[in-house]
């Protein structure tokens, strides 16, 4: 599984204006919004409020995972989004977060959901492709850094 299976150029932010956690989820929600206009945004938002709500998502290091699953849908669905101030997200290490992957996921795909989380993880392990994308400034350029990366780790 590669993350550009479900990560498409149209669904990166390259700079996100949201200084709250839930202001984040909004502006990440938009892109697959608009790609899915069947997704109800506001009953999407409750779902990820709702799965923060559990523990947060911020997995430290500068780094969000915000993820959800839904009725509905027939695969993944993701965003990406990018905030230069940083944004308080109660991660681990209580340290702001900066680089958000929004993964969506049906309801039924517990196994598809796991891998694509474990994938995202690792890649955003690495400290050399967190260090592109804070540089990055052009959503173009952020879907070459993450397709370079994402090809790179087996």
């Amino acid at each position: 599984m590669r993350i550009l299976d479900f990560l498409t150029p149209s669904g990166i932010i390259s700079s996100l204006t949201a200084t709250s956690k839930e202001g984040v989820l909004a502006e990440l929600v938009e892109p697959i919004a608009n790609a899915y206009p069947g997704i109800n945004k506001v009953h999407l938002i409750d779902t990820l409020i709702g799965r923060e709500n559990l523990g947060s998502t911020g997995i430290g290091g500068g780094v969000a995972i915000p993820h959800g699953k839904l009725d509905g849908l027939e695969h993944l669905v993701a965003s990406f989004g990018k905030s230069s101030k940083g944004v308080d997200f109660n991660s681990m290490d209580n340290r702001p977060a900066f680089l958000f992957f929004l993964l969506i996921a049906p309801r039924n795909s517990a196994g598809e959901h796991l891998k694509a989380l474990a994938r995202i993880s690792r890649l955003f392990k690495d400290p050399l492709l967190k260090t592109a994308l804070q540089h990055a400034h052009t959503a173009d350029e952020i879907y070459r850094i993450l397709e370079e990366f994402d090809l790179r780790v087996p």
